[in-house]
């Protein structure tokens, strides 16, 4: 129960992800559920002001930031007095690009949640988090478990497999696969769910085995193998133009692997973080990827 005299102004931030190391179908519960690991990335941020109220229902701004007003309503429903009805102002900002794969719509969620979290000093953990966050989006990634990865169904909002540890660091030059003359986005809960077969299942087993020794022994290239083989699944279904290339640019340039958005256009080349030469190799990996056409980059570092 929550005491009035408690409220107060919450604010918080959340960050975005740059799409998937892993995605598809894994055993959990005596079948396969969908799910997915994601990469962590704060090269965007979103940021959330919450003023709780009594009496009234939650209203955001901007207003057309819809799933982020409901679960601001929701994480107030589950804190607020039995009996007592709460709402507030909820207002977002942030330079998160829309419909690209960098979970905006989870981030302005997670950062609504917490600034509900911080305004009336609710110790809701990461897994109630989860359960909010997919009924106000219906598929939810999996920024609000920071201590660790996990392999996430994003429309149950339950964890399949808890690494314990999180993903070992890498240097990732991050791009838009997209031709430049392509403005669409990808509405993430418009596109068909992908339909994988038998034959994927048992690779996406696979993966996720070689996920968790990469976890636990923190092995970067390992894990940019598992990243690399679940793009190359994903081009099945959402393809990356000019893969060929890209492949090419890996090996060129002396990477791990390759990481892709499953329900977007951005993907990123994974380096070793703490290879003397990763500038230089970087730096090489960049002038390829404008020698194909691809010239929307960025470059950040995970675990920092």
């Amino acid at each position: 129960m929550v005491d009035q005299s408690d409220w107060r102004v919450g604010v918080a931030s959340a960050p975005i992800h740059h799409g998937e190391i892993l995605q598809g179908v894994f055993p959990h519960d005596g079948g396969l559920t969908r799910g997915l690991v994601t990469l962590p990335c704060t090269v965007h941020m979103t940021h959330a002001t919450f003023v709780p109220a009594p009496g009234t229902d939650v209203r955001v701004s901007p207003a057309w930031k819809t799933k982020a007003r409901r679960a601001a309503q929701l994480a107030v429903d589950s804190v607020a007095p039995p009996g007592h009805k709460v709402g507030g102002c909820l207002e977002l900002s942030g330079d998160v690009p829309l419909c690209r794969g960098f979970g905006s719509s989870t981030s302005d969620v997670l950062a609504a949640i917490r600034a509900v979290k911080d305004a009336f000093a609710d110790p809701l953990g990461p897994q109630e988090v989860a359960r909010l966050a997919v009924r106000a989006e219906t598929a939810s990634d999996s920024l609000m478990f920071d201590e660790s990865a996990v392999l996430f169904a994003q429309r149950e909002g339950e964890v399949i497999e808890d690494f314990g540890y999180r993903l070992p660091p890498v240097r990732v030059l991050g791009f838009g696969s997209r031709p430049e003359n392509d403005s669409r986005g990808v509405d993430t809960l418009a596109f068909p769910p992908a339909r994988y077969d038998r034959g994927e299942a048992r690779l996406f087993a696979d993966l996720q085995v070689m996920l968790r020794e990469a976890i636990h022994t923190k092995d970067v290239a390992l894990m940019g193998a598992v990243a690399s083989g679940s793009t190359e699944i994903n081009q099945r279904y959402l393809p990356i133009t000019r893969l060929d290339g890209i492949r090419h640019i890996v090996r060129e340039a002396g990477a791990l692997g390759v990481q892709a958005a499953h329900s977007g256009d951005i993907a990123g080349i994974l380096f070793d973080r703490d290879d003397p030469e990763v500038e230089s190799c970087l730096a090489h990996a960049q002038r390829l990827l404008h020698s194909i056409g691809i010239h929307e980059q960025w470059i950040f570092t995970t675990g920092d």
